[in-house]
């Protein structure tokens, strides 16, 4: 009888073949850390059916029989290569792999369509797509500390770096909908500001991220999915005088999708100023341009910020006098300039301003009043998970409190992102 452990501590442990490399790091089947192993393992786990590579099945093949090795109660017993084969073909029947599966957000069991989850961050798309009955058959995301809360929500571990051959190597040749919330720090307000503060180029000329945009272009023109649905900051549209949004309107269209584009904002949805592009393609080749596609309607938010507040806080939330004295003289030195920077204290009735990565910081563009003479607080992780609409189920625990914070302000809104897939999965299955 094979002993029962947690598949993820297990993995850790597993002897993969490796190799090293010309710069002295362990390489495992062509990458270097046991989360690509992870992905490799779960993403079969989830999507045996999908998966075409013979490579990558050699390395889940492995992987099990790893994983069994390491279960066995005794040296003698045996095991073979048909009960390795048995069980890679329908792990779940085995028991073997329920971390994988007892998570709270689980593929739906008749899903309607399949699609992939790029920059998957949080998984905020994937919740989305899931609601309209979708399938996710591959995610990545390079983030580690992103790939934790993903792997503890869905099950699954997403793959690293997809500006890698061996990454994209691994994405199924067909599935229905592309979903990207590719990096927006190139083109945002923010990311330009502090780059040429840096003198570093900003947009496309970023060498980093301004050309991650390539490769999910690069994925469609191979894949050529029916659909894909991106997001980015509303500043992407005037960047450059226009010119970013030119070049990147053009090579979609240049692919021949036939796309829609709005600047939403999340306050319809959560109590939280958030405008964002959409941006939604349909392959010409499928849907000739006569797909009927229409944004849902947007509307003043009809929430407030204490809706989401949460009746006892723990005390570590609330700001030090020190913190609250540097921040009040901060603004108060720039009124005195009249610019607007400063601190953002939330009218509880109202909405909030924009949640950011930085936010761990010092909280400063959402600060929670408190009553008895109280310093201010910044919000919780559960709270911030909350204003991008993340239902309180969803796992946060896995990663610290910083960690949670800049995922938290990377993400997508959920809600906005659902009603907007709504529309686009509405479109192309009634096509």
């Amino acid at each position: 009888m094979i002993a029962k452990k947690t598949v993820i501590q297990d993995i850790k442990l597993a002897n993969f073949p490796e190799e090293i490399d010309e710069q002295n790091n362990i390489k495992v089947y062509g990458e270097t850390s046991w989360e690509n192993q992870l992905a490799v393992l779960s993403h079969y786990l989830h999507n045996n059916d999908c998966i075409e590579s013979k490579e990558s099945k050699r390395e889940v093949i492995y992987a099990i029989r790893e994983f069994l090795e390491q279960k066995k109660e005794s040296k003698e017993e045996e095991i073979t290569d048909e009960y390795v084969t048995k069980v890679a073909e329908d792990p779940t029947a085995y028991g073997l792999f329920s971390d994988f599966f007892n998570v709270p957000f689980p593929d739906p069991k008749k899903p309607k369509f399949t699609f992939i989850d790029l920059f998957a961050g949080m998984g905020g798309f994937r919740l989305a797509m899931q609601a309209q009955g979708g399938k996710c058959v591959f995610s990545s995301e390079w983030n580690k500390y992103a790939q934790k809360t993903y792997l503890a929500n869905f099950g699954e571990m997403p793959f690293g770096d997809i500006t890698k051959e061996i990454t994209k190597s691994y994405i199924p040749r067909n599935f229905d909908v592309l979903c990207a919330g590719f990096p927006c720090q190139p083109f945002s307000i923010a990311g330009v500001s502090k780059k040429k503060s840096l003198g570093r180029e900003t947009g496309f000329k970023d060498k980093t991220q301004g050309t991650l945009f390539f490769d999910v272009a690069d994925i469609i023109s191979r894949h050529r999915p029916k659909a894909f649905f991106l997001e980015n900051v509303k500043n992407l549209m005037s960047h450059d005088k226009g010119n970013t949004f030119k070049i990147i309107k053009g090579t979609l269209e240049e692919l021949r999708y036939s796309l829609h584009y709005l600047v939403m904002d999340g306050q319809t949805y959560v109590p939280q100023h958030r405008e964002r592009i959409m941006i939604v393609g349909f392959d010409q080749d499928v849907f000739h341009g006569k797909e009927q596609f229409a944004f849902p309607e947007q509307k003043q938010s009809t929430q407030s910020i204490k809706e989401i507040l949460d009746p006892d806080i723990d005390e570590k939330y609330t700001l030090s006098d020190k913190l609250w004295s540097y921040l009040q003289n901060y603004a108060e030195k720039h009124r005195a300039k009249g610019n607007g920077f400063g601190f953002g204290m939330v009218d509880l009735n109202g909405i909030s301003r924009t949640l950011s990565a930085r936010y761990y910081k010092d909280g400063s563009e959402i600060l929670i009043p408190q009553t008895g003479g109280k310093n201010p607080r910044r919000l919780s992780p559960r709270e911030c998970a909350r204003l991008m609409g993340y239902p309180d189920e969803y796992r946060l625990n896995q990663v610290s409190d910083v960690q949670a914070y800049r995922q938290c302000g990377n993400s997508v809104v959920v809600p906005l992102i659902t009603a907007v897939s709504e529309q686009l999965v509405k479109t192309m299955l009634n096509n």
